[in-house]
């Protein structure tokens, strides 16, 4: 008795592998010089060419965006990418945004060690009384800590004016890229491009008044980084949401001149869903941001 054996007929994807690239090293050379300049600035190091040196590596940044963005939309333009290509970019984007999430978890939680643990401590809690009279006599366990050790005191940032005006910008933003994505996939190309040059316009509003209020810290305030843990934590968590604001930014207006050049079809167009997860993940942080650190 003999078997037959048959063999399914299965088509398999080509999935496409890019060549090795230059991109992530120059990133990451990128990000250390942001990191020396930043560094440089703070601890007023390298005989003031920390400010330069900053510079050159967010110019260097732009040219890694500008260089791998390229390359990856050539090779998408040029169909090399299949639908199981297309799943390995959305579970890495998705990994990407939980990334990001444990980086702005690991600010937060600082906040509130700060807030919940440490000035309690200092304030003489968990029987601490002795420490308390030893360390820091006159200390008064209140959050925000508007003085220093060293006797420097310093302004709270009100949650009113410019942060209300930030938040209310970017709950619309978060509005206008949803009506951008419903437009690409009803195929209204029009609406789409419109939504989406709205929502590129509301996020480099966003970056503006951010940078005319920390100018209104520092001079008017005496808010500063160097401001103790309150000045810290303030600085840290907005200016880093403020970077991601701004990468946020770059990524959805390259994604606008895709869309203005013709790319993108109702079914096609990953790129510009992960920068409306990417803005999405912005927004939800700055809430978080503007109820954590500007109220309570």
């Amino acid at each position: 008795m003999s078997e037959s054996h048959s063999t399914p007929n299965t088509k398999h994807e080509v999935y496409y592998v890019p060549e090795s690239s230059i991109w992530p090293i120059v990133g990451a050379c990128a990000l250390f010089l942001i990191a020396l300049g930043a560094g440089g600035m703070i601890g007023e190091l390298f005989d003031g060419k920390g400010p330069w040196i900053l510079l050159s590596g967010i110019g260097v940044l732009l040219l890694m965006l500008f260089g791998w963005f390229r390359d990856v939309i050539n090779e998408s333009m040029s169909g090399l990418y299949s639908s199981q290509l297309d799943r390995s970019f959305r579970q890495g984007m998705s990994w990407f945004i939980f990334s990001e999430v444990m980086f702005f978890a690991a600010f937060f939680g600082a906040l509130f060690y700060a807030r919940m643990i440490a000035i309690p401590w200092l304030g003489g809690a968990s029987n601490n009384a002795m420490t308390h009279e030893v360390l820091w006599p006159t200390f008064e366990a209140v959050w925000p800590l508007t003085t220093t050790p060293d006797g420097t005191t310093t302004t709270a940032m009100g949650p009113w004016g410019l942060p209300l005006y930030n938040t209310l910008i970017l709950l619309l933003s978060s509005v206008t890229v949803h009506f951008a994505h419903t437009a690409i996939e009803q195929d209204e190309r029009p609406k789409l491009t419109l939504w989406l040059l709205v929502t590129v316009l509301l996020g480099c509003l966003f970056v503006y008044l951010q940078g005319v209020e920390y100018v209104h810290a520092y001079q008017d305030m005496d808010l500063r980084l160097d401001s103790g843990i309150y000045g810290n934590t303030f600085f840290l968590l907005t200016g880093f949401h403020g970077m991601h604001v701004t990468m946020g930014t770059i990524i959805l207006f390259i994604v606008w001149l895709r869309v203005v050049k013709g790319h993108f079809t109702a079914k096609q167009h990953f790129a510009f869903q992960a920068g409306a997860w990417y803005w999405h993940f912005v927004d939800v942080v700055w809430l978080c941001l503007f109820i954590f650190v500007y109220i309570l």
